[in-house]
């Protein structure tokens, strides 16, 4: 049925929403796809409806087309799966929980391993039932501290995830080939660039795991590349280590006074003007230890101190350190955490009172640490490494302290901030960092949940076999985000052909009632040969205000119906492309065969 404009739920706005940050959540606001409901929470309307729904629809043919089959599962959920498996706990407050009357707990599902495995278990028993790929594209929850960007950071989203089942590891890897191969098909199809990098596992477990990144600065994720092909998340980049340094030369640890010096900068300002090297070359941050006290909370409630150490010139990578310790949140050290611990001085902390070196350091029974606060290091700080750190007293640091001699470490950590030009793990190069924004996310998770929810089956041998399984991720709102970053310009939204909300926007732009039949002719006749078509017929709407929407809205093709009319010609327009003017009776075949080159290019 032909859309008209003027019956049409749709109102664009001329300014940007007070609580826009990014183009995309400036424009699909103001174009009228979404209406913000709450705090990271979007009303979808007719225009995002129909849009969220061909991207779906992309995502859902190329699932098919890999073989998996398609199911739905409810958003609330039992919690027992996800105590099973110890998410219940893990996730911490970014899961959504609740209590049904009977005091039953339930959570808002942010994932659905659990269900999709407890599905497979109730139904298969059998090694010839496998290998297996399910899939579902369902709306998804999770309390984000800090929901920004509109979609692309919020705590109502819909995502694609499907999970595969093998009984061996070869299967697995041949399963998550295959979703890699179908996640490439997708986001060619959709016109959407991407880099696929190495990432941590996270709460997610599992042995592998890889992102799909669409570069962009406005993204939260920072990935890095070499010139040699090495692509990984900063979060999953591993430092190399320098080989063990020969300290037998360096003098006995000095203590020293260092007043107003309780930053790096101060510091090294200090030993350069009082403590000049013997080596004739000045004092750098690189030279100092830097340690930073931060709280862990672990999901079951308890509070733990750690303490990082990175070479002073680097600073520590929240979101690196959250990825090395996770499930546990992490936060900066309080006031009320050095009260508890007053060996610890703010700005002056050293490792002779921390970790191994700590007094307060014994061994329980099972070789586990106790009494004191853990220390790891970042790797670059090897054995026989000279650094100067603070002495644990107030104003005071110490210099020529050598790890290994002096000092010893619970482990290292990467924590440290990535930096352009750092050399990539595997030697190929330089490292280039650039943002990018999350479009999805491939994990081997091998039998974690299987093991824990105690899926098997029989094989040929009538053993018991625990299934091997991945599990794949497409945040489909996000990716519509994404697109529409990529797809935009100084007067609004700029759809490519394959998942535009409509085909061709039809504007009648005159006064004369003539006008109007033409327009509405040409648009039945666009409907009828099976183009999606929008007619903007409102009467008393100026043809500017109705260029202005078309722009912004997005849609690829407009025919705009007016002046031209009384010489039997309208005007074509591509919205990222040329104008044409052409006569009325061409004007159908020609957009039809426009719209299929649009397709076919992927634009």
């Amino acid at each position: 049925m032909l859309k008209t404009l003027s019956s049409y739920f749709l109102r664009t706005l001329r300014e940007d929403p007070a609580d826009a940050e990014v183009n995309s959540h400036k424009l699909l606001v103001r174009a009228g796809y979404i209406r913000r409901a709450a705090p990271g929470i979007y009303t979808w309307l007719p225009l995002g409806l129909r849009l969220l729904r061909n991207v779906e629809q992309v995502v859902r043919e190329e699932m098919d087309a890999m073989g998996a089959h398609e199911v739905h599962f409810p958003g609330l959920l039992p919690a027992e799966p996800y105590k099973a498996t110890q998410r219940w706990d893990d996730y911490g407050p970014t899961l959504f929980t609740l209590q049904d009357r009977k005091g039953g707990d339930y959570l808002l599902a942010p994932t659905h391993e659990e269900m999709f495995t407890l599905l497979v278990k109730d139904m298969y028993s059998s090694y010839k039932d496998l290998p297996l790929s399910l899939y579902q594209i369902q709306t998804k929850y999770r309390d984000e501290a800090r929901p920004r960007a509109g979609l692309i950071r919020g705590r109502e989203f819909v995502m694609k995830d499907s999970y595969s089942f093998d009984v061996t590891d070869e299967g697995l890897d041949q399963s998550y080939l295959a979703h890699r191969k179908t996640y490439q098909r997708i986001f060619e199809r959709l016109g959407l660039e991407y880099v696929i990098v190495s990432a941590m596992s996270g709460a997610m477990g599992g042995s592998r795991s890889e992102e799909f990144l669409y570069p962009s600065p406005i993204g939260e994720d920072t990935f890095v590349r070499s010139p040699g092909g090495y692509a990984a998340n900063a979060e999953a980049v591993t430092t190399p280590p320098p080989s063990p340094h020969d300290a037998s030369g360096v003098p006995a640890t000095e203590v020293f006074d260092t007043p107003e010096s309780s930053t790096i900068t101060a510091l090294v300002e200090l030993l350069n003007a009082e403590y000049p090297r013997d080596d004739g070359r000045e004092w750098t941050a690189a030279d100092t230890l830097k340690n930073v006290v931060v709280a862990l909370t672990h999901p079951d409630g308890r509070r733990e101190l750690l303490i990082v150490g990175v070479p002073g010139d680097r600073e520590v990578d929240m979101k690196r350190l959250e990825a090395s310790v996770a499930p546990a949140e992490v936060e900066m050290a309080t006031d009320e955490d050095f009260e508890k611990h007053p060996e610890l001085v703010p700005g002056y902390i050293g490792p002779l009172v921390i970790g191994p070196n700590s007094p307060a350091r014994t061994i329980d029974e099972d070789g586990v640490p106790r009494g004191s606060v853990r220390y790891l290091v970042d790797p670059r700080i090897v054995e026989g490494t000279v650094w100067v750190t603070g002495a644990n007293e107030d104003r005071r640091h110490m210099m020529n302290l050598v790890m290994g001699r002096d000092f010893d470490v619970d482990g290292t950590i990467e924590a440290a901030e990535v930096r352009e030009g750092d050399p990539a793990p595997d030697g190929s190069g330089p490292l280039h960092l650039e943002r990018g924004i999350e479009i999805g996310h491939i994990f081997a998770l091998g039998r974690k949940y299987a093991k824990a929810l105690n899926l098997t089956v029989l094989d040929e041998n009538g053993k018991s076999q625990v299934v091997t399984m991945g599990s794949y991720g497409v945040g489909v709102s996000r990716v519509l985000a994404a697109l529409a970053e990529s797809s935009c310009d100084d007067r609004g939204l700029a759809w490519p052909a394959g998942i535009a909300p409509f085909d061709v926007h039809v504007l009648a732009t005159g006064k004369g009632e003539e006008v109007f039949d033409a327009a509405r002719t040409i648009s039945q006749q666009l409907d009828a040969s099976g183009l999606d078509v929008l007619f903007d017929d409102r009467r008393k709407v100026s043809a500017g205000v109705k260029f202005a929407d078309s722009e912004l809205i997005g849609i690829p093709l407009s025919i705009v119906v007016g002046r031209g009319l009384a010489e039997g010609k309208v005007e074509v327009r591509v919205r990222r492309g040329d104008r044409k003017e052409m006569p009325v009776d061409e004007v159908v075949d020609y957009v039809r065969c426009l719209h299929e080159e649009l397709i076919r290019e992927g634009r």
